[in-house]
């Protein structure tokens, strides 16, 4: 075992949760959390806050005469649990509105399932920090790349000021960009949202189009040019190889051409083949986190003995001695005080008593309610658990779930099935809810675990930042219910209709309604949804084959199968943003940008999806406030009903934020020479 040395060491004590730490984390976590809302339901995957809290944190921060590298990591622990409960939320609770349970956001049960979910979580991984990150030392690669941002503005006074200032002003500019973009496009409607088009030939169509949102192109940026391309290469099979397939056989709606035509093959039939791949992709998925799982239990197993042995000891639980030269213990070392054993018991007990509550009010039974909390309460533990090991392995970017909420809701269904018949009208509603408490328990697992990993290198204190987790749960979750009601009223949610012809996709709440909904007895395809799983089997040998040849290149079946089921554009855009962030890595090994250059990369698409992003919730304000004042109209900023120009202008947009998106990389800054590498 390696040795670790904290920046502040265990013997030094430095102000934490301080009232300034506190007051911007809340505002930090609920702004980000609704801005990771507003993506998720648009290009259907979240990014990571952590870096860019910490950065934002470090700039704020500077302005008091008195602030230290520890009030930084409480900060980016708090706003990073916030963002980190909207991917939970919004790839499960708009399901209730797409399958008719809900008509609309209920604030009280959505903060109820956000906030029971998220704590979960919090609770859940405590007991696994020790054993995860100071017995195994699993790698945990974004808790160590916000570690080394921390360390790095803690640095030379100076030098760290002149980096730091120069971080914000790219994450300023980026946002303020992304932001104007977006008011552009979508407030006065200079431009479409897209440039997309469609063909006939003979007896069918061919379509191709891409989205020009600087956000997805962050996004794919982020992602890096591989998994943008697995993503996009799915997106192909669907909409290139499928769509055409379906047509000449079965041929094109009569009633709607072009483009129309188009969404209906892909919405009506080509969707539900990717739904069959993202079923197969969830059950491979478990299937490989065969061996995480069953050594995350024995982890915990283990701790809790240990925990048993310290109590018969007379020790304090969840608190490490270290030893002095003579070898005699010392007081208690204050980087290894987890929360008490009884900060763990009691907030649990108190959660199931909300969760119980929602469960019987959706299936109206008491005695299937509490079945319900049993069957959440063991999933939730189950998956919490294993996404904090595979955030060690992997990352919390790459934790799987989507596929771990799709084995919940199929298992789910099918127990529900047993209790209340196939079909019970209660039944998708109850299987969804129970899906979403999972689904926030493992989002926080992994990013929780990736927090506290970044806490033990700069030498932070457990509790504090266990703490600081259920702060920033709790700002999130507050924020969601109101933030997922004006999107509705502006964009609209799924399926596209006559109101909204260009919704939010909301895929994976989209599929989660779907596989609900089809074991309750709906009317889905089978034959289409037998093919994407065929699909996502050979996709799975391939990759097999890839990993067995030692290929770099690999397909994640999850990727592929999320490439299915988004629209071809999103795609598009994604996979442009990952080019951008090949040619730009190249360019920065070639001409020595450093490091640092790669973080202002980063910084930089970070600030694009947060701009973008919130100027969507902000032009979707006046929707919402149109009912106290019918005269603030829809869109009170709009210049033209139709844009003038198409996409043109949008394009053009676009090929500047790609250039000053190449040039934030590849462009060397004097002031941060050396960040990231001390």
């Amino acid at each position: 075992m390696t040795e670790h040395r904290p920046v502040v060491p265990s013997t030094v004590s430095l102000p934490e949760i301080t009232v300034k730490a506190v007051v911007l984390s809340v505002v930090l976590a609920a702004l980000l959390a609704a801005a990771n809302a507003y993506l998720g339901l648009f290009a259907g995957m979240t990014v990571s806050a952590s870096i860019p809290a910490a950065v934002t944190s470090m700039a704020v921060l500077r302005l008091f005469r008195r602030s230290n590298i520890l009030e930084n990591n409480i900060v980016q622990t708090a706003v990073s649990a916030g963002e980190a409960l909207a991917a939970g939320v919004i790839f499960t609770i708009p399901a209730l509105l797409l399958v008719g349970s809900w008509s609309s956001f209920d604030y009280w049960r959505t903060t109820v399932i956000a906030m029971v979910g998220g704590l979960l979580g919090v609770l859940f991984t405590i007991p696994l920090r020790r054993a995860l990150i100071v017995t195994a030392q699993l790698r945990f690669p974004e808790g160590v790349a916000t570690a080394e941002v921390l360390k790095a503005g803690a640095a030379t006074p100076h030098e760290a000021g002149r980096a730091v200032a120069h971080d914000v002003r790219v994450l300023l500019f980026s946002a303020l960009a992304g932001g104007a973009t977006k008011f552009c496009e979508s407030g006065l409607r200079l431009w479409a949202e897209s440039l997309e088009g469609a063909v006939r030939i003979g007896r069918t169509l061919f379509y191709g189009g891409i989205n020009l949102s600087p956000a997805l192109l962050a996004v794919g940026f982020i992602l890096g040019l591989r998994t943008a391309l697995v993503v996009f290469l799915g997106g192909c099979l669907g909409w290139v190889v499928l769509v055409p397939a379906h047509g000449l056989f079965f041929g094109v709606p009569t009633d709607r051409q072009g483009i129309e035509a188009a969404m209906a093959i892909w919405s009506g039939k080509v969707r539900y083949v990717g739904i069959g791949a993202m079923v197969v992709g969830g059950l491979w998925t478990l299937a490989q986190l065969r061996a995480p799982v069953w050594q995350s239990l024995q982890v915990l197993w283990a701790r809790y003995r240990e925990a048993g042995t310290k109590r018969r000891r007379g020790e304090p639980p969840g608190r490490t001695t270290v030893e002095n030269r003579e070898g005699k213990a010392d007081a208690t070392a204050r980087t290894e005080r987890d929360a008490p054993f009884w900060w763990l018991v009691a907030p649990f007990v108190l959660l199931l008593i909300p969760a119980a509550w929602i469960y019987a009010t959706v299936v109206d039974s008491v005695a299937i309610g509490l079945f319900m909390t049993l069957v959440m309460t063991v999933a939730a533990f189950l998956f919490s658990s294993v996404a904090a090991y595979m955030a060690g392995l992997v990352g919390s970017s790459s934790n799987p779930v989507s596929g771990v909420t799709i084995a919940t809701i199929m298992a789910a269904s099918l127990l529900l099935v047993l209790f209340m018949g196939a079909g019970h009208p209660a039944g998708p509603a109850a299987a969804l809810v129970i899906g979403a408490v999972v689904c926030c328990a493992a989002a926080m697992g992994g990013d929780n675990m990736q927090d506290l990993k970044t806490g033990h290198l700069v030498g932070a204190t457990p509790w504090k930042q266990q703490v600081m987790q259920v702060v920033g749960v709790l700002a999130g979750a507050v924020v969601l219910a109101p933030v997922l009601t004006v999107l509705q009223a502006k964009y609209g949610i799924g399926a596209p209709t006559s109101d909204h012809p260009h919704p939010l996709s909301a895929p994976q709440a989209t599929l989660m309604a779907s596989l609900a909904h089809s074991v309750f007895g709906g009317a889905v395809p089978w034959p289409l949804v037998g093919a994407g799983a065929v699909i996502g089997g050979l996709v799975i040998l391939l990759d097999q084959r890839q990993e067995r040849r030692g290929r770099s290149f690999r397909l994640p079946i999850l990727a592929v199968a999320l490439g299915i089921y988004l629209p071809l554009k999103l795609s598009a855009a994604i996979v442009a943003g990952g080019v951008v962030a090949a040619l730009a890595e190249r360019a920065r090994e070639s001409g020595g940008a450093g490091e640092d250059g790669a973080r202002r990369g980063l910084l930089f698409s970070a600030g694009l999806v947060t701009g973008e992003s919130l100027m969507g919730i902000l032009l979707a304000l006046p929707v919402a406030l149109g009912a106290l004042w019918p005269g603030l109209g829809s869109d009170p900023f709009a210049l033209f009903d139709r844009p003038p120009l198409g996409g043109w202008p949008g394009l053009l947009m676009m090929a500047l934020v790609v250039g000053a998106l190449y040039r934030s990389v590849t462009s060397g800054h004097s002031a941060t020479s050396g960040l990231g590498r001390r």
